[in-house]
């Protein structure tokens, strides 16, 4: 049963402190635009302040943000809205780094489920077994995705130089 309000004792913006840049970046692999990538945010965090199951840590709360973020984006890009919309808009740069490395680019160039267990694995550094759970996918797919996304790095990083 859930109540129409965040549970007492949750601190809201603790949690918008500790995973909002991490979702931001990856709602940013997922899309691509800032804008979709903001929206997407802030619909993450609307579910965790209306809905969010009671979490056991600080671990499975990033977790429960990450696969709600994952599938959000993957409905936003499933809609005929976005696959109809041609954006050719500069990423920002969420690294802190002020030129986008040429790795970072291709990585956003690969397709989406190679591309989300690649920024898990690297970048949030989860182990398979945790993106496996995150991504309801067991941890064999999750293997040979990440295998597959670093075949195609590979030959994307070769072809390049």
């Amino acid at each position: 049963m859930h109540s129409n309000s965040l549970r007492p004792g949750a601190d809201f913006t603790e949690s918008y402190k500790k995973h909002g840049i991490m979702l931001y970046k990856l709602a940013m692999v997922h899309l691509g635009h800032p804008h979709d990538a903001e929206e997407a945010m802030q619909e993450a965090f609307m579910k965790l302040l209306y809905h969010a199951p009671v979490f056991r840590d600080d671990e499975h709360e990033k977790a429960w943000l990450i696969r709600v973020m994952t599938n959000h984006c993957r409905n936003i890009r499933r809609s005929a809205w976005f696959r109809r919309v041609v954006k050719k808009a500069e990423l920002p740069d969420v690294s802190g780094n002020s030129p986008a490395h040429p790795l970072v680019e291709l990585v956003l160039a690969l397709p989406f489920r190679y591309r989300t267990v690649i920024h898990l694995y690297y970048y949030e550094e989860y182990s398979v077994k945790e993106i496996a759970g995150i991504l309801h996918i067991s941890e064999s797919a999750a293997k040979m995705r990440l295998n597959r996304g670093r075949q195609r790095l590979k030959l994307d990083w070769e072809g390049e130089v």
